[in-house]
């Protein structure tokens, strides 16, 4: 399944945000890493500035990123008008839809916005956060009321666990007459041989028009440590697909170079190439050993927190107490 976007040799590729008319950096910046411990304000700034300046214009963020620092300190570094050169992305891990306003409102106010480019529902990995996040109490409805008032432009929703999972949201979405302007998933080599977003969730979205973000494409190294294939040929295989954007996260002006040398050197891979990355990935990829975030409950922040959902519906809860 090779890319349908064309790549300039030598120049940061762009491609169109699903059938939005948005045009945006095939890689993506990605905000966790920016608030790492390791990671102080000054060398955040950098990253997120030089990124810019070299060509990077999808950022990446999300309400819950390291108590939100992520989000601080990616608003301080926009100043200075480099927010006008960005499309700027974050996430809500709210299901209702107060909880979703809340998290909104707040994720503006750190980004030092007065609009976000795409707000995206995050962590959706339990078959009832659709359900949830399309009741009418849900935080659907508050992106809807928000995109009305200007504080957004386009909704989006992420996971990380079950690719069935995002097939259901996608159902649950056309139930209520909605279609997401984007998808965000695990898009890596080894994804393809275990419970694959790429096999069964990414084919609907280029149905729907749906834009197709890619994340994990490393795994935040845990992939690497297979060793059997490199961090080039990681982004050179999530690039060769559907994606509009690949996200990876940068936590030194090291990695960064790495990941814009990736891009700037992309060709669309050969069907033989890219089934080479996929042979070489196949053993080691099989059990899900390699991409923990499916197989276990590590990445599982609203797991861990699950005040960050909100209130359940109160005509459900009223259900118990009849």
């Amino acid at each position: 399944m090779s890319s349908p976007h064309d790549t300039t040799p030598g120049e940061m590729p762009y491609r169109q945000l699903g059938r939005t008319k948005e045009k945006v950096s095939a890689i993506g910046l990605g905000g966790w890493h920016l608030s790492l411990k390791h990671v102080d304000e000054g060398l955040s700034a950098r990253i997120v500035r030089s990124a810019i300046d070299r060509g990077i214009t999808f950022m990446d963020n999300a309400w819950d990123y390291n108590e939100g620092e992520s989000e601080k300190r990616m608003g301080k570094a926009l100043r200075d008008g480099y927010r006008d050169k960005v499309f700027l992305m974050t996430k809500i891990d709210g299901r209702s839809r107060r909880e979703a306003t809340k998290q909104l409102d707040e994720s503006l106010k750190r980004l030092k916005t007065d609009r976000i480019d795409l707000v995206q529902h995050h962590e959706v990995i339990r078959f009832e956060d659709p359900n949830r996040v399309f009741d009418e109490e849900g935080a659907n409805a508050a992106l809807v009321d928000a995109k009305q008032a200007g504080k957004l432009r386009y909704i989006g929703f992420t996971g990380h666990k079950d690719p069935h999972v995002h097939l259901y949201m996608l159902e649950v979405a056309r139930d209520h007459g909605f279609t997401f302007d984007t998808a965000q998933m695990p898009l890596n080599v080894m994804d393809a041989h275990f419970r694959s977003f790429e096999r069964l969730v990414v084919p609907e979205l280029v149905k729907q028009g749906i834009g197709v973000l890619g994340m994990k494409s490393m795994a935040n190294g845990i992939i690497l440590r297979s060793k059997t294939v490199t961090p080039v040929e990681c982004l050179h295989y999530a690039l060769n697909l559907p994606t509009s954007v690949v996200i990876t996260g940068c936590d030194s002006m090291e990695i960064l170079d790495q990941a814009i040398e990736a891009a700037r050197t992309f060709r669309p891979l050969s069907r033989d190439a890219a089934a080479a990355l996929l042979a070489k990935t196949a053993s080691a990829a099989a059990g899900g050993e390699f991409e923990p975030f499916k197989t276990s409950s590590i990445f599982d922040s609203t797991a861990s927190n699950p005040e960050w959902l909100g209130e359940e519906p109160k005509r459900k809860t009223e259900l118990m107490q009849a």
